[in-house]
C-alpha cells in the first residue's frame, strides 16, 4: 500500500544522531583486536604476521552475543567506517571472499546455509557503529529462502517485467542489476540480483563482489537523496536465484504492519526510483 500523506505524521522519523567519539572505543578497530574473541579470518594481512594482530584489510570473529548456535562478525574495515557506501570497490571485494570462505566453513562443519546480513545504525538494529555484517550459521533454509524454492523463479518473472518497463531500474554491474521494489514495504526498498538465472550459490559466483559494488553506489545515492546516512537492513537470499534485499528504515514499523502483514510504504517506487538516479553522492 503505497500512502505518501502518512509521511506528514507526527513521529514517522527520528533522525539517528551521529556520536564522533564512538571511533574512540571501537572494539572493531585495528589495534583493538584483543577485544574481540580470536579470529576466524583475517584476508590482507602480511604473510607471517600473527593472528589477531594489525595488518588486516577484513577480519571475521565470533559474535560475542549470538543468537543461533552459530554467528560471526565481519568486520569490513580496520579503520572507522560507518557505512558499505564509504567503502571502495578493491575492499568491498575483499568483504564478498570472506563472505564465500565463511559459507565453505560452515559447510564443512554441517551447516548449509549461510544467512548474511549487514545492520546499519541504530534504528537498523546495529549494536556498533563501525561497518560490519552478521553470517548466521543454519542447518537448514530460513522460511522465507524455502518458500522462494517452491514454483517458478518469482525472482527471473520480477526482473523481466522490470527491465522491460525500466521506470524503477537503477543501474547494472557485471550482469547484476538493482532496482527500486514496486511493492516495497518502506521507501526505496531494493532487489540486487544476477539478470540471468544463476547457476548456484551466491557464494561460489564472481558476481557476488560486482553486487557488493552496485550495493554501495546504490547506498551512497539513497544517502544522498535523504541527505545524510539512513539506517538499512540488508540480507542475501541464497535460494536458487540469489539475491540481496535492501530496506532502508525510514518508517517505523507498527501495529498494522507486524500484526496484519498491511505495509504502508509513505513513497511511490517510481518517486524512489528517480531521486535515487538524480542524487548526487
Amino acid at each position: 500500500m503505497v500512502a505518501p500523506g502518512r509521511a506528514r505524521r507526527p513521529g514517522a522519523r527520528t533522525p539517528e544522531a551521529f556520536d564522533p567519539a564512538e571511533g574512540e572505543d571501537c572494539p572493531f578497530c585495528a589495534g583493538r583486536e584483543a577485544r574481540t574473541p580470536p579470529e576466524s579470518l583475517a584476508l590482507g594481512r602480511p604473510e607471517g604476521a600473527p593472528a589477531d594482530s594489525p595488518g588486516w584489510q577484513v577480519r571475521v570473529v565470533p559474535n560475542l552475543y549470538p543468537a543461533l548456535e552459530r554467528q560471526e562478525v565481519v568486520v569490513h574495515a580496520p579503520e572507522h567506517t560507518r557505512s558499505l557506501a564509504e567503502l571502495p570497490d578493491e575492499r568491498l571485494a575483499v568483504v564478498a571472499e570472506a563472505w564465500s570462505a565463511r559459507a565453505a566453513a560452515a559447510r564443512a562443519e554441517g551447516f548449509p546455509y549461510l544467512h548474511a546480513l549487514v545492520n546499519e545504525g541504530r534504528e537498523a538494529g546495529a549494536s556498533r557503529g563501525h561497518s560490519h555484517s552478521q553470517l548466521a550459521w543454519l542447518r537448514e533454509p530460513p522460511p522465507e529462502v524455502a518458500a522462494e524454492a517452491s514454483g517458478e523463479c518469482a525472482v527471473c518473472a520480477h526482473l523481466a517485467d522490470e527491465l522491460a518497463a525500466g521506470a524503477r531500474l537503477l543501474g547494472d554491474r557485471g550482469g547484476v542489476v538493482a532496482l527500486v521494489r514496486w511493492a516495497g514495504r518502506l521507501p526505496y526498498e531494493l532487489l540486487l540480483a544476477p539478470v540471468e538465472h544463476p547457476a548456484g550459490s551466491a557464494f561460489e559466483s564472481p558476481l557476488l563482489a560486482d553486487a557488493f559494488g552496485l550495493l554501495a553506489k546504490s547506498i551512497r545515492h539513497l544517502h544522498a537523496a535523504e541527505g545524510g546516512p539512513v539506517p538499512l537492513n540488508v540480507w542475501l537470499h541464497d535460494g536458487p536465484h540469489w539475491h540481496l534485499e535492501v530496506v532502508p528504515r525510514l518508517n517505523v514499523l507498527a501495529g498494522l504492519e507486524l500484526g496484519a502483514g498491511i505495509y504502508v510504504n509513505t513513497l511511490d517506487p517510481d518517486r524512489a526510483a528517480e531521486r535515487l538516479r538524480t542524487s548526487r553522492p
